[in-house]
């Protein structure tokens, strides 16, 4: 796993359909997280749906925010908060191959326990404070470098990030950048160069 990591934000479901699809076609991405908190429990699996139909198309994995057995309900990994339950009981549920992330804040300690508990990738942030999530705690990037050099699994970062801020997240050979607002709150036609962008940085 290496590259962009795309977060659903929660505009309305066609507009981010369509702003993903931009985005798939666009360069190829790592990985899509479905993560809607402004929309009802009810409507959730018929979202999930429509936008695994996408993903398969371009052979992205789509990874559920914090809900196991809406990930269960259609083959899908799972990301999973500090509060979200194990990951060993996620693994048992899910299966040997499904990605299974876990949040890990600042922290290398909850890093290491997921790595034991058998996690498919660490995620670390917020690097930068962001609208999503104004009040997390900040990772420092001493600890980042830590990270990439103790742990062996992949290393997402999130939270703030844009292509004008992450060279020195690229610099430390990180895995996954995880995004929502640098891309999905542009409009459409400003979406294909940001992607070139944020690979023309990964690349460099």
């Amino acid at each position: 796993m290496h590259g962009l990591y795309l977060i659903t934000n929660d505009d309305p479901l066609e507009i981010l359909k369509q702003k993903l699809m931009l985005a798939l076609q666009t360069i190829p991405i790592a990985l899509v997280q479905y993560r809607r908190k402004q929309v009802a429990a009810a409507e959730r699996a018929d979202e999930v749906a429509e936008l695994l139909i996408l993903c398969q198309q371009y052979q992205v994995p789509l990874i559920i925010n914090d809900d196991l057995a809406l990930a269960q309900q259609f083959g899908c990994g799972v990301h999973l908060g500090q509060g979200d339950g194990s990951i060993k009981s996620a693994r048992e549920v899910l299966g040997e191959a499904a990605i299974i992330g876990r949040t890990c804040h600042d922290s290398l300690v909850l890093a290491q326990q997921a790595v034991e508990e058998g996690a498919s990738y660490v995620a670390f942030g917020a690097v930068y404070l962001s609208g999503s999530k104004p009040l997390a705690k900040v990772v420092s990037l001493s600890v980042l470098q830590q990270a990439r050099q103790q742990l062996s699994l992949p290393i997402c970062v999130i939270g703030g990030l844009t292509v004008e801020n992450s060279a020195p997240l690229v610099a430390l050979n990180l895995d996954l950048y995880a995004v929502i607002g640098d891309v999905f709150n542009l409009p459409d036609n400003e979406i294909a160069a940001r992607l070139h962008a944020w690979q023309a940085l990964m690349n460099a």
